[in-house]
């Protein structure tokens, strides 16, 4: 048997659009992660005719959220972060998501076969990788989804 990403892939899922305020993405994150039973860490972002453009991870707002500059201050336990939070989330609501999304994304097709897909996200550090065909978002791959349907061909 040939297992493919059409077998495993997810096609229930959320996009983002690259106007979207990060504030607005938190609460489409929380609503996909009710929707899958699950947390979402990361989501496509498609344009307004649903072309792939990006992607954004709990990574890119967590980045956001970073000072800058942290190696040149010193480590974060040097830094008086009292009130920091609350000013960097308040900085970042009306950030788009177009300004600091992953704009070089890997993608797959739905014949993509199931070892390449580990392999491309062992290698790469992926954890979802958009699957397309004929140049439209048709699914998703999480890597929790790749793992578990693995423990499950181990129990047979």
């Amino acid at each position: 048997m040939s297992l493919t990403a059409r077998d495993v892939m997810d096609t229930r899922y959320r996009t983002l659009q690259p106007q979207t305020p990060i504030a607005e993405a938190i609460d489409i994150f929380e609503k996909a992660s009710e929707e899958r039973g699950q947390r979402v860490f990361g989501m496509m972002v498609t344009d307004e005719a649903g072309r792939l453009v990006g992607m954004l991870s709990m990574y890119d707002i967590l980045l956001l959220m970073r000072p800058k500059h942290i190696h040149i201050w010193g480590e974060m336990k040097d830094i008086d972060v009292s009130g920091f939070i609350r000013e960097a989330c308040e900085r970042a609501k009306p950030i788009l998501v177009g300004d600091i999304m992953t704009t070089e994304v890997v993608t797959i097709e739905p014949d993509t076969h199931l070892m390449l897909i580990v392999d491309i996200m062992i290698k790469k550090h992926i954890r979802r990788l958009p699957v397309i065909d004929n140049g439209k978002v048709v699914g998703i791959v999480y890597i929790s989804t790749v793992f578990h349907h693995l423990m499950k061909q181990m129990k047979r």
